[in-house]
């Protein structure tokens, strides 16, 4: 696949239809497989950790998450084709998955808020196999149970909400030992499909201001809307060298 690098991070340049056509290729292979979706509140934190700028460049799948990375890309004249976030992926994701009889796990949140994105999801898409749901509240280093619980679910398809940078450091330690085929990241996915939360709504998403949306909505998020304008200062007033090798 193409890809294009903002501030030293690798984004794949690809279509929702497209990151569905990987993600039936991964669960055919039988083999694990992680999946990052990479924002520019992400791309900023990477810069200063070493850790999360490699598992995402080493990740199987990168989905452009975030409609300000499709403008600097064109801006800078290697467009990508379009916006693909975590939530988008995940809700196409489980339609095809009632479709094909795949399986899916829902880890993070609080477990009012997963376990009711649960029942909303299955609603939405009849037949939908979740093979299990656990909350967001534990231990990274007291894992084994809920490693254990997902092993033996039998999922095909891991979605965490565990929060950028933490869900994709516990995706990659533990991915071999979880037994399923595609593990991603959704952030705060399970939120908005459960109602706690709202989504933006499609003319905000247009108009390219769900970040003010969201500012307006949930004021609290002021100094992680910061992110923005450091990506952009990352991406089109500097050519950063993002963190030495080694």
């Amino acid at each position: 696949m193409d890809c294009v690098k903002l501030a030293g991070i690798k984004i794949d340049n690809i279509t929702l239809q497209d990151s569905l056509q990987k993600l039936e290729e991964f669960i055919k292979s039988g083999s694990p497989h992680l999946i990052t979706t990479p924002n520019p509140e992400i791309i900023v934190a990477a810069q200063k950790d070493r850790e999360l700028f490699d598992i995402i460049n080493n990740s199987d799948l990168r989905l452009p998450d975030g409609i300000s990375m499709v403008v600097v890309s064109k801006i800078k004249r290697i467009p990508l084709k379009e916006r693909v976030s975590g939530i988008d992926f995940l809700l196409a994701s489980c339609k095809l998955s009632a479709r094909k009889g795949w399986r899916i796990f829902l880890l993070g949140s609080k477990k009012e808020a997963v376990e009711t994105a649960g029942k909303n999801l299955s609603r939405q898409f009849p037949g939908l196999k979740i093979a299990g749901i656990h909350d967001g509240y534990f231990s990274d280093n007291n894992s084994e149970s809920i490693i254990s619980q997902i092993r033996q679910s039998k999922a095909d398809i891991l979605f965490a909400g565990l929060g950028g940078g933490r869900q994709e450091k516990w995706l990659k330690k533990n991915l071999a030992e979880l037994g399923v085929k595609a593990a991603i990241g959704v952030g705060g996915s399970f939120d908005v499909i459960s109602g706690i939360k709202k989504r933006a709504p499609i003319w905000v998403q247009k108009l390219y201001i769900e970040w003010l949306y969201r500012l307006v909505t949930e004021p609290n998020r002021w100094k992680r809307q910061l992110a923005l304008p450091k990506f952009l200062w990352l991406t089109l007033l500097t050519s950063p060298d993002p963190l030495p090798e080694g």
